[in-house]
């Protein structure tokens, strides 16, 4: 039973596998302080280059709304096409901010996960709808360690942003009393600054946070034994069922070598280890191994040649170095054309003596 639980329990790193199907599935690494970053970021890129644009094409539009107003109609229709045309004033002058807002906040995801489309999160899910499931997401630890998160954050940037605007209280404080052409620069000022010390703070907050969020990501990817095992079967086989599979092929092979030997001009020896079987016929570039194997399957393929007539010759370098370089089915090595010609000069020759001495 200890053994049992031992091979349930999640101890052992996630596989690359494992890994990606948790991708595929929708469950990525992603932290929300990375996305506020990027938004944040873009707010301030956006009011340090375009609020000037900005403030001057409400400008624009308002002095002409105030200037006008004594001629604009006030019935119905008239209403709804000066809203109309409003709108339409105020798309234009915020759509690049926005638009640089959207780009923001696809490359907040984009850079903590690649695209990813999954459908798997939509699936209903009993999980989702749980009494017991939502009080553990409320008061669970998460719950617990994303509140705590929280009021650190806003008492870092609180304390951030009173030492930033506490040197400037009494400018402030002048602002009630100032010409308000000249209140906007003042005000444009303090929220670059308020920005900026934002992004520079929520950049190491942001930074941690991912680290943290992918280290709990990791953790949930972990692995038992049990699945390692049960996923080793699936992508490379049983092992078992492997081992029988090269077994049978070892059989085939030796078997087709077997068949072979017959066919053979001559089997080189070393007398106990290493036996290679060569095919030669006129009109071939080079003899070619129908047959090779070392210990019992050598043994088997003198025997077979024994049985069949197949001249069999000693030679231990020889036998040595063409079981080492010579393929089944294929030419042997030039290097090794001269001692094999001697070989074969030679059971050629033994083989007309004998022809010579049964015809007389």
């Amino acid at each position: 039973m200890a053994e049992e639980a031992d091979d349930t329990e999640k101890t052992e790193d996630p596989t690359q596998k494992r890994l990606d199907d948790a991708i595929e599935r929708g469950d990525v690494v992603k932290s929300q302080e990375v996305n506020t970053w990027f938004i944040l970021a873009g707010a301030a890129l956006i009011l340090s280059s375009f609020s000037g644009s900005i403030a001057g094409g409400l400008q624009t539009a308002l002095r002409n709304l105030i200037t006008n107003s004594f001629a604009i109609p006030v019935d119905g229709g008239s209403l709804l096409a000066l809203l109309g045309s409003l709108e339409r004033t105020l798309l234009v002058i915020f759509a690049v901010p926005l638009a640089l807002i959207m780009v923001a906040a696809i490359g907040g995801n984009l850079v903590q996960h690649r695209l990813v489309w999954s459908a798997q999160v939509l699936k209903p899910a009993l999980s989702k709808i749980s009494p017991a499931s939502g009080l553990k997401r409320v008061f669970g630890k998460q719950a617990l360690a994303n509140l705590i998160k929280g009021l650190l954050k806003l008492a870092i940037l609180g304390a951030v942003m009173a030492a930033i605007l506490w040197p400037e209280r009494h400018r402030l404080d002048a602002l009630v009393r100032t010409d308000p052409v000249n209140i906007g620069a003042t005000i444009h000022t303090l929220a670059l600054r308020l920005l900026g010390a934002a992004v520079a703070l929520l950049a190491v907050i942001a930074a941690a946070d991912y680290l943290f969020q992918y280290r709990q990501w990791f953790e949930r990817q972990k692995m038992s034994l049990r699945e390692m095992k049960e996923e080793f079967k699936s992508t490379e086989g049983d092992p078992h069922v492997k081992a029988r599979i090269r077994a049978l092929r070892q059989a085939r092979m030796r078997k087709r070598m077997m068949a072979a030997v017959p066919t053979a001009s001559v089997v080189i020896t070393n007398p106990t280890h290493f036996a290679v079987a060569l095919r030669y016929e006129a009109g071939m570039t080079a003899p070619i191994c129908v047959a090779k194997g070392i210990d019992t399957i050598a043994l088997k393929i003198r025997e077979v040649a024994g049985e069949h007539d197949v001249p069999v010759v000693e030679n231990p370098p020889l036998a040595r170095a063409l079981h080492a370089t010579v393929d089944i089915d294929a030419e042997i090595p030039v290097e090794h054309y001269q001692a094999v010609a001697q070989v074969i000069g030679y059971v050629m020759r033994l083989k007309r003596g004998i022809s010579g001495l049964r015809a007389r």
